[in-house]
């Protein structure tokens, strides 16, 4: 009996030993794994915007809000531009015929962010907002440009130089040549065919798409929230709630957000992309302008008398969808497809707006259209505006800030929308599909481009 009582004892120590061990070990695997992964977000598409998502497939078309990782690449045609947006609400864009690549993204055991870019080609403009402790390096040529503290910056890459501009903060730039100190409106110029010879000025040259630059920076000035730690645990995307809905207070489910122009008859994968992930499959990534943060954290609820709302709360997540809680009856959740492609699936079921007259300035935005196609800070008084459509069914608007130098009503999503409801992208190698998000049928990409 006593040697029966001693072998349990030994067993019953031996367990509890095994899965302490097994439980570090997991938490080991975890913190490793969390440093290596972090994921920013692709928050801004106009025009034709390649991006090659590291799975060996070579470039296909760029959504918004696709998650940026570590290896990833974009690349923007003649008439395209992007912005990724970092956690801090740091910004990189670039513009026509550019090429960056994310050779690090990554979490340091202090919390600190390390994210590296390097311009291979083209022009980038950086707006970074120097949280503590976090690192951006940008690199270019044989240059590499460490930031600590808050900057501002363009960098153009051309055949034989290249050209920094500091707007904002002070830069170093450490290359082969040594280091290069640029204040505040100050420039420098580098000679790729004689060693990165550096030659400095005490002005800045202005460049045709500063515009763009300094209207997407007023954007995010303008409707950044500094109390959005009350309902994001990250800063990026949070201004987008701000601007394309509204928060209120509903009895029974307390600090909710809606956007606008959403009726009875939305849902809030009603326009997206099912896009696959080395390690994760696929993932869901909304087509909306504001479609960052309500599907990165927190739950979707469907509130009697009030339709969707999106509830703050719980952990962030990188890749799996939002929960879903008290969906009406006849809701069907969104599935993945079942396939076993690693490409996209593009799912369009709700109204976008359409040019009004001959105008590309003059949009007609129908009911459940959610802000879909309105571009960042174009309309003024969205909720005014969404009143009006709500009552009338639609309504026509005058948008007020265009990109400029881009046609991007032709080429930018709305073109992307039209494509996916006739079924078929040309020389994209990215599938389109109409049907509800949880029945996605459409086949994948598969060549190299």
């Amino acid at each position: 009996m006593f040697r029966f009582k001693f072998s349990v004892k030994v067993l019953v120590a031996a367990v509890v030993v095994s899965s302490l061990l097994l439980f570090v070990a997991s938490l080991t695997v975890s913190a490793f794994a969390d440093s290596q992964v972090r994921v920013v977000r692709l928050s801004e598409v106009q025009g034709d915007v390649k991006i090659d998502r590291n799975l060996g497939q070579g470039y296909e078309k760029a959504f918004l809000n696709l998650p940026i990782t570590q290896g990833v690449k974009l690349q923007t045609k003649n008439d395209g531009r992007a912005e990724v947006e970092f956690e801090d609400g740091s910004t990189l864009r670039i513009t026509p015929g550019t090429v960056v690549e994310f050779p690090q993204l990554s979490l340091r055991d202090s919390g600190a962010k390390v994210s590296a870019v390097h311009l291979r080609e083209g022009t980038a403009y950086v707006n970074f907002a120097g949280a503590k402790d976090d690192q951006f390096t940008l690199s270019f040529a044989h240059e590499k440009i460490l930031l600590a503290h808050a900057a501002h910056l363009r960098v153009e890459m051309a055949d034989v130089t290249a050209t920094l501009a500091v707007f904002k903060g002070d830069v170093q730039v450490e290359g082969d040549s040594g280091t290069v100190g640029l204040s505040k409106n100050r420039t420098a110029s580098f000679d790729l065919t004689d060693g990165d010879r550096t030659t400095l000025a005490k002005d800045v040259e202005p460049d045709p798409f500063d515009a763009w630059d300094k209207q997407q920076d007023q954007y995010h000035q303008q409707y950044a929230s500094n109390s959005y730690s009350s309902y994001s645990p990250y800063a990026y995307g949070t201004n987008d709630l701000n601007y394309y809905g509204s928060f209120s207070n509903v009895p029974g489910y307390g600090t909710v957000w809606q956007p606008y122009f959403a009726g009875a008859g939305w849902d809030p994968f009603m326009n997206g992309v099912w896009a696959f992930s080395p390690g994760f499959g696929y993932a869901w990534v909304s087509g909306y302008p504001w479609g960052w943060t309500p599907f990165h954290y927190g739950s979707w609820a469907y509130l009697p008398n009030y339709g969707w709302a999106w509830q703050p709360g719980g952990t962030w997540a990188g890749y799996s969808a939002p929960r879903i809680i008290r969906p009406p009856t006849n809701f069907v959740a969104p599935q993945p497809p079942s396939n076993s492609g690693q490409g996209t699936v593009v799912v369009n079921r709700g109204p976008v707006p359409t040019q009004a007259g001959r105008s590309f300035n003059r949009l007609e935005i129908s009911q459940n259209s959610a802000g879909l196609g309105i571009p960042r800070g174009g309309i003024k008084k969205l909720n005014e505006l969404s009143t009006t459509v709500q009552q009338n069914g639609s309504a026509a608007a005058n948008v007020h800030t265009a990109p400029v130098g881009v046609s991007w009503w032709n080429r930018g999503y709305s073109s992307s929308t039209a494509e996916a409801r006739s079924g078929s992208w040309h020389g994209t190698g990215t599938s389109a599909a109409s049907a509800p998000a949880g029945h996605a049928t459409a086949s994948h990409s598969s060549g190299h481009h």
